[in-house]
């Protein structure tokens, strides 16, 4: 078969053609060399889970579940991996959708943060459980995955990551913390204690530094990610069914489970809801941060190497020096303040 059938739009999963063609936060592909189902994030307006992203994967998860529910005795569905890659050149996903969020806790609604929140939630655990289908998820990160969008990447069973990607926790920058599962998913890779230095550190952290620590699975050169994915399916297809008992065996010893993540989300919930001012200027800042980094004209993408535009560092006011950055920036001093600006 030619690579451009294999990688030809996906055919519908659940004999519903019109919902797989209603999707517009991402696309899907069907490679039947490699029994592998692509996701592609395309999240718009902004690359951030948004409710309607949420709500879309939401609907693939059921519509590849129900596809297997209905299949005839003893045949064997060609599909044994969903992919989750991103559309938006150098980014994979930069994490909650600040604005609604924002907007929920200066509203004072608690029941609808939650309620997004829950959404995620359930999204993300049936990612662990890998939909509760003999499949296994793996996660293309080619770019920046921050916050939930990070979550999202660890909620899968194999992370590979361009080189030049940053990974990381912003929240800690307007007092908060990631409540979608990062505490459970680090600890169960890496420990609970260096799980908290990670999110407490607010860092973002590049590819090659968090495959030491055993976060990331897999390390690809620039522009080699899609292949570096397709080398891995063909060389653990055959053993596809070991790597599926070594993933239900690491479930009965390190679970994770949903009720678990619900009180997690219920103390984000809490934690969201006493914000200050302050607090909520600074994920404003960060807001408009996440809104223009999908301007070419914020970050330069010659070499794969992702710079903040000049001056972006200082809307993140009231910080302690030397300072890394969202994006991995080390500032050593407040750029803003010369001495002979101050001199009389």
């Amino acid at each position: 078969m030619k690579q451009d059938d294999t990688t030809s739009k996906t055919q519908d999963m659940a004999s519903d053609s019109d919902s797989a063609a209603g999707f517009t936060q991402f696309d899907t592909r069907y490679d039947s060399q490699k029994s592998a189902i692509w996701c592609w994030l395309k999240p718009e307006p902004r690359p951030c889970m948004n409710s309607r992203l949420i709500d879309e994967l939401v609907q693939l998860q059921q519509q590849l579940t129900n596809t297997y529910k209905k299949q005839d005795p003893g045949t064997t569905w060609p599909f044994s991996h969903l992919i989750l890659a991103s559309k938006t050149p150098g980014i994979y996903n930069l994490g909650g959708d600040l604005e609604l969020i924002r907007s929920f806790i200066v509203e004072g609604d608690r029941e609808r943060l939650q309620e997004y929140a829950y959404k995620a939630i359930d999204l993300l655990h049936r990612n662990i459980n890998n939909l509760d289908l003999p499949i296994s998820m793996i996660s293309l990160v080619q770019g920046q995955a921050l916050g939930a969008g990070f979550e999202t990447a660890l909620s899968c069973d194999v992370i590979i990551a361009e080189r030049s990607s940053r990974l990381g926790f912003p929240e800690i920058l307007f007092n908060m913390f990631p409540g979608m599962g990062a505490y459970n998913l680090l600890s169960r890779r890496i420990g609970s204690a260096l799980a908290e230095r990670l999110i407490l550190s607010g860092k973002t952290y590049p590819a090659e530094e968090l495959y030491d620590m055993g976060l990331v699975d897999i390390i690809a050169d620039d522009g080699e990610g899609v292949q570096a994915v397709e080398d891995y399916l063909m060389s653990h297809n055959r053993s596809h069914s070991t790597i599926r008992s070594l993933k239900k065996i690491r479930q009965i010893v390190n679970p994770i489970e949903q009720e678990q993540l619900y009180e997690i989300v219920d103390i984000w919930v809490e934690a969201s809801m006493g914000l200050s001012e302050k607090d909520l200027a600074k994920m404003e800042r960060l807001l408009h941060l996440q809104k223009d980094l999908k301007d070419s004209k914020t970050i330069e993408t010659s070499n794969k190497e992702f710079t903040p535009r000049r001056g972006d560092w200082r809307k993140i006011k009231d910080v302690s020096f030397p300072l890394t950055t969202h994006l991995g920036e080390s500032v050593t001093h407040n750029r803003r303040k010369k001495d002979s600006r101050r001199q009389d």
